[in-house]
């Protein structure tokens, strides 16, 4: 853990446009550019870039609520949030609303003979923090990174459909539309039945009428 001085450090700056750690509608492009995990690509890890800072660090369960990434699982996506970050550790980020390419650009600067990476993350080769030592981390984090509530609260993620929902759902209003069909044939085999029955009763009233007729003429 570094002195008090390190809790003295500004805030970063934005990567691109301004003067705070906020998100802005031209702010998804960055002069440092991430790597991408297998099955990623570049659109959707900018969108778990944005779902992290909206709902936190590692809060998987709103951000497969919101629909934004459909198909991606805790796992796959805590893979790119590393990839995010910099670094392979996340614990020290946890519920934390800041925004992750921040951390990834900071951490690609970092250079000496004791720094290990792995992916582009820097691998922690130290000693596992203590839960003391993990608290004030992400305390000094929060002071340094986090976003204001109003940023990250209004932040619009895409609603994608989830192509195998709509596969579903497809494959459902086909089985929709067989039952209806069977139904309709079902009804034109019906009326193959009785139709000559009624084609018999109808020639039978016929050749009775004309009968009668035929004696009334003579």
């Amino acid at each position: 853990m570094a002195g008090n001085d390190a809790f003295q450090v500004q805030k970063p700056r934005s990567m691109i446009a301004g003067a705070r750690n906020v998100l802005r509608t031209n702010d998804s492009a960055s002069l440092w550019n991430c790597t991408l995990s297998p099955g990623w690509s570049q659109d959707e890890s900018e969108t778990l870039r944005k779902a992290l800072m909206k709902f936190g660090i590692g809060n998987w369960s709103k951000i497969i609520e919101s629909g934004c990434l459909p198909g991606k699982t805790n796992a796959q996506m805590n893979l790119q949030l590393q990839r995010l970050l910099g670094q392979q550790s996340t614990a020290e980020f946890a519920g934390l609303h800041i925004d992750p390419k921040v951390i990834g650009e900071k951490n690609s600067k970092i250079q000496g003979a004791h720094i290990k990476r792995k992916n582009n993350c820097i691998v922690n080769t130290g000693g596992k923090l203590s839960r003391e030592e993990l608290r004030e981390r992400m305390q000094r984090n929060k002071e340094m990174y986090e976003l204001p509530e109003e940023e990250w609260n209004s932040i619009e993620l895409p609603k994608v459909e989830d192509p195998v929902l709509m596969l579903e759902a497809k494959r459902e209003e086909l089985r929709r539309l067989q039952k209806e069909l069977a139904k309709v044939q079902g009804k034109i085999e019906q009326m193959r039945t009785i139709q000559p029955a009624r084609m018999d009763k109808l020639k039978t009233t016929v050749d009775n009428e004309t009968q009668v007729a035929e004696a009334a003429a003579q």
